[in-house]
């Protein structure tokens, strides 16, 4: 702004100064014209008193150095010229200068010489004997009269433009000084040099209060958003459309291991996993996209949705959702279906390959009733497995537990009963240790539990073992020990027993008539009784496994 004032007065000061000079030439021009004419009438009056008083002989002793002399009589022919022959000049009659003076007495004029190719000032008078005396002087152009005060314009000119642009800079900086020093923070406790900017301060600070509100209103609703992704467990990241955070919870930091202030970051610079960066691009096309992507050795159902404001894209929103229990869930859902079918297959293979051999006569005497038992053996194999699979399917159906007080030790003393036979066939002492034990739960559900704890203690024994089943009260639970002495399980497979058709040893599940489902079974009933498992087992030594019931009433 300075330096438009300075270019705006600079340039009035010396539009001023070209306009003066010009017009003070043009006075000048005039004014020595006239005074010029003047001489010359003056100077013609002289000569025309000479000649009346001595003829042709006042010419011989006249010395003009400027001045041209031309006597002409009243035919217009020329008598005498102090710079030609008088006999070569042309008739002057129709002169303006001299018809002007045989019919007033004086004449002037002033006319471009083409002969002489200058201009020249003419005055003319005539004597009393009818004759004219004309005098003629060359006259300065404007050009040659500006020429010759060049030197002195020059002096001038650097003069007045030192002269403006001192000025121009002093004038702009006092008109600047004041609007530079205005307080714009608080506009109307401006002492105001200009009484023009007092509409402008009042605009101004209604806008700053209209700002300060938005501001508050903004900085609320910030914190109100902040406030409330922060309780939200998901992982959720606002991006503008440089893909820069103007946003990000707690949980997405904590699962990209973030730390302090991260508004601003590039998520490249946070992640570069590759599928990630296409979710995004996707998202920055400007469509929806989600899949599921693995962080921290967990799955995360990953959206992606674009931000738009009047049709054109402004960011986006990732949000991240813990899917690493339904992921898992999902896989054993297809493992849980993969084994159904290989294992509900093996028995229904043998049975029909046996039938088969039975029906085409295949098969001697003797070999019918081994085919026979074998046959029926594989179904009744196939119809514990069946109960078992629609077993499992109603215990993932149900959230309920009928909550009836059942004595624990009672239950459990009815299942060592049941088993007492299988036991001593196996060879397995089975003993029962504790003491009655009341907590709320399902009895037919607790029966299942613990009928398949003793049953795989006894089945994965070793003959001669033992398995001790013990119940035992406390202040806030009751305690329900299952421990054998038979093959045991190793660490890397103890994680892995509760799974759907997971066996440690294949061939001797075989063997045993195992269906691989008995521990799942027990889990989920531990888990609808809101009880507690523990293993503890070594290879060779045995296999000890503790839930924990606590008593809290329905």
């Amino acid at each position: 702004m300075t330096k438009k004032i300075f270019r705006s007065i600079l340039l009035a000061t010396m539009s001023v100064f070209v306009v003066s000079l010009v017009l003070s030439l043009g006075a000048l021009y005039r004014y020595f014209s006239q005074v010029q004419l003047d001489q010359l009438k003056t100077e013609a009056t002289l000569v025309a008193h000479g000649i009346t008083e001595e003829g042709k002989a006042y010419f011989d002793d006249l010395k003009l150095a400027n001045v041209r002399i031309t006597w002409v009589d009243n035919r217009g022919d020329v008598l005498y010229d102090t710079k030609s022959e008088a006999s070569q000049m042309e008739n002057h009659l129709h002169r303006e200068e001299i018809k002007e003076a045989l019919s007033t007495g004086y004449g002037k004029s002033m006319r471009y010489s083409q002969t002489l190719t200058q201009k020249y000032v003419y005055y003319a008078k005539r004597l009393d004997n009818g004759t004219i005396v004309r005098l003629s002087v060359s006259q300065d152009s404007i050009i040659r009269l500006l020429l010759g005060m060049l030197p002195y314009i020059v002096v001038i000119i650097v003069i007045a433009l030192s002269l403006s642009i001192w000025m121009a800079r002093s004038i702009a900086k006092k008109l600047i000084f004041p609007l530079n020093h205005l307080n714009l923070d608080h506009p109307l406790d401006n002492d105001l040099a200009y009484e023009e900017l007092t509409p402008l301060l009042r605009k101004i600070d209604h806008n700053q209060k209209e700002i300060a509100q938005k501001e508050s209103l903004l900085d609320r609703k910030i914190s109100e958003f902040d406030t409330i992704i922060a309780k939200i467990k998901e992982g959720m990241i606002l991006l503008d459309n440089q893909r820069q955070i103007v946003s990000i919870n707690p949980a997405a930091k904590a699962l990209f291991g973030l730390e302090g202030d991260c508004v601003g970051k590039n998520m490249l610079d946070i992640s570069r996993d590759s599928k990630l960066t296409a979710l995004l691009d996707t998202g920055f096309q400007n469509h929806k996209a989600e899949r599921l992507l693995h962080f921290q050795d967990k799955t995360y159902q990953t959206l992606v949705r674009p931000v738009t404001s009047d049709g054109e894209l402004t960011g986006a929103v990732l949000l991240l959702f813990d899917a690493s229990e339904e992921f898992k869930n999902e896989q054993m859902r297809r493992e849980f279906t993969a084994n159904i079918s290989h294992e509900l297959k093996t028995p229904l293979q043998s049975i029909l390959g046996y039938s088969e051999i039975m029906k085409n006569n295949l098969a001697s005497p003797s070999d019918i009733q081994t085919f026979s038992e074998k046959i029926y053996a594989e179904s009744q194999r196939t119809v514990q497995l069946v109960e078992d699979i629609i077993y499992l399917s109603q215990l993932d159906e149900s959230a309920y537990t009928a909550s009836d007080k059942v004595d624990l030790y009672q239950v459990t003393e009815n299942v060592v009963d049941s088993l007492s036979f299988k036991a001593d066939q196996q060879q397995i002492e089975l003993i029962l240790t504790g003491s009655s034990a009341s907590l709320y739960g399902d009895a037919s559900l607790l029966h299942s539990l613990v009928y398949n704890l003793c049953d795989n203690a006894i089945k994965y024994n070793q003959a001669g073992g033992q398995v001790f089943v013990e119940v035992m009260p406390d202040s806030d639970k009751v305690i329900l020990q299952v421990r054998d002495t038979g093959i045991g399980i190793s660490k890397e497979n103890q994680e892995r027993i509760f799974e759907r058709f997971y066996r440690v040893d294949k061939s001797r599940s075989k063997q045993v008539g195992g269906t691989g489902l008995g521990l799942s079974i027990v889990k989920h009933i531990a888990k609808l009784h809101h009880a507690s498992i523990f293993i503890d087992s070594q290879e060779g030594q045995g296999t000890s496994i503790t839930l924990y019931f606590p008593l809290d009433k329905e």
